[in-house]
């Protein structure tokens, strides 16, 4: 499966941004897919995944801690696409957000168990 992630820009504190990750592929629909950042000089960390039943059921949704209640995931196996809505964004959301798909596995927030990862979309938030 190939990534693409876009939606990423400027934004002021307590703006929200959407991000959307196309995926091509015939299997998407039964694919594990998950968001990370990286902000500068530190390392990718996990912000939210979602797994193929997601979508109908509404559980198999997965995110950080930190993070619960101001980002949302989701997704639409029609259009091949899963998305990061962000609310309420802070300066320290400032980071380039990857999407990246996973076939197996249950630990989401792990990086290398994803098998494929788009090229990032950089989202800055200003103070």
């Amino acid at each position: 499966v190939q990534l693409q992630a876009s939606g990423g820009g400027l934004v002021q504190a307590g703006d929200s941004l959407r991000l959307s990750c196309a995926a091509s592929g015939r299997a998407f629909r039964y694919i594990g897919m998950g968001w990370f950042r990286q902000a500068p000089g530190k390392e990718r960390e996990f912000v939210g995944g979602i797994s193929w039943s997601g979508v109908r059921s509404g559980s198999g949704i997965y995110y950080a801690d930190s993070l619960k209640g101001r980002f949302t995931v989701s997704r639409d196996n029609a259009k091949n696409t899963v998305y990061l809505q962000m609310n309420s964004l802070k300066p320290e959301d400032t980071a380039v957000y990857y999407c990246g798909a996973k076939a197996s596995g249950s630990r989401w927030s792990v990086a290398y168990e994803y098998d494929a990862w788009g090229q990032g979309t950089l989202v800055t938030v200003s103070s």
